[in-house]
């Protein structure tokens, strides 16, 4: 079952997911917090939500956030982590992003974050996040994209991603992204792209095949389509870079 290379994978990324320059990053993280209006009487809910990272960023703009997740290791950290931050608002439990244990309209706004491309039908945790927010209410997404004219260079940087991490399903396009949310009977406010520039190195050892595959990525780079845009390694100063596009939407459901 995917759920249990999900699992799997966390458990082991736990200790350094939540570190990565990538996941605490203004393009990532920032950019998203910003896009919650601060109300003290609010109530969020994070999908897939790690180590809490988003949570405990959102914590001081809002009365109350629900982090859950499947991995338990990634869950003690967000514990651990909001804990070490002296933050009494944000609680941690295990849920499944796709089937949630929520009334329908029981929260305020809901978000997930670099999740949907481990999520096989990612629409089905698209549209649990609409069903558990009121009208009115805020869905946020912010994930990795592919580029809807990469045609065969999608093909080849799925094949990078799952030897890196077992757990990784396919990324979508910023189309079927708004698809999804529509879908899911959600009006879309707000999208931005944003371009991302890390070590591909530390990310390529991060996962769990990382290491092991590392002479076939190689041979893979090598091998890089034509036009691919969404996914590009290359030379820096000090290090190779890898150069990504992660999407940022925000829906609001109709009242």
């Amino acid at each position: 079952m995917y759920e249990d290379s999900i699992r799997e994978e966390f458990t082991r990324q736990s200790a350094s997911f939540g570190k990565a320059a990538v996941m605490i990053s203004a393009e990532t993280l920032g950019a998203l917090v910003e896009l919650v209006a601060a109300d003290a009487s609010a109530r969020w809910l994070e999908t897939a939500c790690g180590t809490g990272l988003v949570s405990r960023a959102l914590a001081g703009k809002v009365g109350s956030v629900t982090g859950v997740d499947l991995t338990q290791a990634m869950l003690e950290e967000a514990k651990r982590g909001a804990a070490d931050e002296g933050i009494e608002n944000a609680g941690f439990g295990v849920g499944d992003a796709t089937a949630l244990e929520f009334a329908d309209a029981s929260f305020s706004g809901a978000v997930t974050r670099l999740s949907l491309h481990h999520i096989p039908v990612p629409g089905r945790a698209l549209a649990e996040l609409a069903r558990v927010v009121r009208p009115g209410g805020m869905v946020i997404v912010g994930d990795l994209v592919a580029d809807k004219a990469d045609g065969e260079g999608a093909v080849w940087r799925e094949e990078i991603e799952r030897l890196r991490d077992p757990s990784h399903w396919a990324c979508q396009t910023p189309e079927q992204l708004r698809a999804m949310g529509s879908a899911a009977g959600l009006t879309l406010d707000h999208e931005q792209l944003i371009s991302l520039d890390i070590d591909f190195d530390d990310w390529l050892a991060r996962g769990s095949g990382g290491r092991a595959a590392a002479p076939l990525v190689d041979e893979l780079l090598a091998q890089r389509p034509q036009g691919t845009e969404s996914f590009r390694v290359a030379a820096g100063d000090r290090s190779r870079r890898l150069r990504q596009r992660y999407w940022l939407g925000r829906w609001r459901r109709p009242d």
